[in-house]
């Protein structure tokens, strides 16, 4: 198994807990955020959506670190947390003001897409109280070292919300290591966030001041591009031999760049339409070296917003368990393949389906 040191799980209260925003996803089904009439609400958010697979599908024991306004909206998003097992002990409540003037709660408009029309999401996330969370709002020597944290997972989507949410992840991740926990980080790279506050290279100046305390990161081709600035050259349309070399010549030069990497891990999807992807995966250990995922070509996806997120997962639990970088890469590819079959942002998948799919198993009727 790759050289990670997890602190056991009877001296710890927490397997994992997430740092991020917590969104209300409205949902218009299979029709349009435009001419929509009914919206199905759902709570989502990159760093979240990582513990709450973690809770769902593989039984951790799971908390959140976010903030709230305490209004209608953020004790509705209370009440999907909770839905989804997640302890909400570390969730910091801000008084609401009655117009969102100073603070409010992200809203995430995000229609699926079908075919040659394509997945849109429209996020309100404006002075968000997640956005607002500083590094001294959580003591986090009492998080990781009083009550004991064996993993934390956080990502570039909380750290591009504002200056507090950027060194409120330096402080976590700080924290995190001085007691012994795991770190995890997806890069999650999205254009929108960074766009006014410096693009690219704002971006990178704060992904590089985080990367030497991550322990496992994760990311696709453009993460690692935009975020760290490594590009992959040699890339075709579709998965070849040529292109999991490029990717592995991208992995070898980041591990350089950070030897404090004990696992690099990247999904490989090829969208051939809204509803059909290829969909794979690729992980790398300085004793494993680079493994790969079963690589599923044309997989029928019904709403693919999530499944990055729900490979972390897999694979985060693949390695809490001690499990060789083979098998969680294929854990975490499974899952993101179940987890985009049904909708909404957060997994409904069972760990059984999970094991059975990285097995080789497949969609034959269960009775």
């Amino acid at each position: 198994m790759p050289d990670l040191t997890i602190r056991p799980a009877d001296n710890c209260r927490y397997d994992v807990v997430s740092l991020g925003e917590v969104m209300l996803r409205l949902d218009p089904g299979e029709g349009r955020i435009r001419t929509a009439r009914q919206l199905r609400v759902w709570e989502g958010g990159g760093e979240y959506n990582v513990a709450r697979g973690l809770r769902r599908a593989f039984g951790q024991r799971a908390a959140i670190v976010t903030a709230l306004a305490d209004n209608e909206i953020g004790r509705l998003l209370e009440d999907c947390i909770l839905t989804g097992g997640v302890d909400t002990a570390f969730v910091r409540w801000l008084p609401y003001d009655g117009v969102g003037r100073a603070v409010r709660n992200g809203l995430n408009f995000t229609e699926r897409g079908f075919g040659v029309r394509g997945a849109v999401g429209v996020s309100d996330r404006g002075h968000t109280a997640a956005s607002q969370l500083g590094p001294d709002d959580v003591d986090w020597d009492h998080l990781f070292g009083d009550l004991g944290v064996r993993w934390l997972h956080t990502g570039g989507i909380f750290a591009a919300l504002s200056e507090t949410s950027a060194a409120t992840v330096l402080a976590a991740v700080q924290a995190a290591q001085r007691h012994g926990t795991v770190v995890s980080y997806d890069l999650n790279y999205r254009p929108s966030l960074w766009k006014a506050i410096g693009g690219q290279a704002r971006a990178q100046e704060v992904n590089r001041e985080i990367a030497p305390f991550v322990d496992v990161m994760i990311g696709n081709e453009e993460d690692f591009t935009a975020s760290l600035g490594f590009e992959v050259e040699g890339v075709d349309e579709h998965l070849s031999d040529l292109e999991v070399g490029a990717f592995g010549a991208m992995i070898d030069r980041v591990a350089q760049a950070y030897p404090n990497f004990s696992v690099i891990a990247t999904t490989l999807r090829t969208v051939r339409s809204a509803t059909i992807n290829d969909w794979g995966a690729l992980a790398w250990s300085p004793t494993t070296g680079l493994v790969q995922a079963t690589h599923r070509e044309r997989l029928e996806i019904l709403d693919r917003v999530g499944g990055g997120d729900s490979f972390a997962s897999g694979l985060v639990y693949g390695l809490l368990e001690g499990e060789p970088l083979a098998t969680a890469v294929e854990y975490g590819a499974a899952h993101g393949a179940l987890a985009m079959t049904t909708p909404g942002d957060t997994t409904m998948v069972s760990k059984a389906e999970v094991l059975k799919l990285a097995g080789g198993g497949g969609a034959r009727v269960d009775r």
